[in-house]
């Protein structure tokens, strides 16, 4: 007998208003679904290019009326090509030993994260992120899910990305690392380096969540070309 459990479609449900973190006066709500059970990835994977990100076992985008700022955007891995300053970027840390561990939280990791917090986003929504909150946000997950860890010299740990691996791409759910690197430009380093994992494995997206039209926080993302964004008519390059 089929366990209903596992094969029913999912309900969605949209969350009260609150303040928008990206845009100030703005009030954000979220369409969200629980994933589970044996159809947990293909939901994740078909929710993904519906603009859908993961967090934990949720499946959530935004539902704000009257506001279309939030654009899910992915990186054309097959076509990109590195500029002269990401090049720059990639060559002052081939240095970092890369590892792709199983999605457990470790206390080595936690440290790094609540350094990265305390100094990156005091006050920011994680700030009060504590070790069992860390250990859900790695460790539950329905899903095909890594940590990609970057360490320097003498094995230290300096940077992390939890990833999840989809049949097109490689979805960046979340990443942190040490502020004492920031000559590294680690976060755009570690977005390049999924690229090139990308192409190694013949995938052709790296999927980075949302831009924000007129948040400055996120105009980091439209440097990776080409870019794509989900619109109205599905996935096109995006028009800035």
């Amino acid at each position: 007998m089929t366990d209903q459990r596992n094969t029913r479609i999912p309900q969605f449900f949209l969350t009260p208003g609150g303040p928008c973190p990206y845009l100030p006066g703005r009030t954000e709500r979220k369409v969200f679904a629980r994933l589970g059970g044996n159809l947990a990835q293909p939901l994740s994977e078909a929710l993904t290019h519906s603009g859908f990100r993961r967090s934990q076992s949720i499946a959530y985008r935004p539902a704000c009326e009257g506001c279309s700022a939030c654009v899910s955007v992915r990186i054309k891995a097959s076509q990109f090509e590195s500029s002269r300053s990401q090049k720059r970027i990639l060559k002052r840390s081939d240095d970092l030993v890369r590892a792709e561990v199983t999605a457990e939280a470790t206390r080595e990791q936690f440290a790094l994260l609540r350094t990265y917090l305390d100094s990156r986003h005091p006050g920011g929504g994680m700030s009060d992120m504590g070790l069992f909150d860390y250990v859900a946000m790695v460790e539950e997950t329905p899903v095909d899910t890594r940590i990609v860890e970057y360490r320097g010299a003498g094995g230290t740990l300096i940077a992390c990305a939890l990833t999840d691996r989809l049949k097109d791409g490689l979805s960046m759910v979340y990443s942190f690392f040490h502020p004492g690197e920031e000559a590294r430009s680690l976060g755009t380093y570690m977005i390049l380096d999924h690229v090139r994992a990308a192409q190694a494995q013949g995938l052709p997206y790296v999927y980075l969540g949302y831009w924000v039209r007129g948040s400055e926080k996120m105009d980091y993302k439209i440097r990776f070309t080409p870019l794509e964004a989900l619109g109205q008519n599905g996935w096109e390059p995006l028009a800035v």
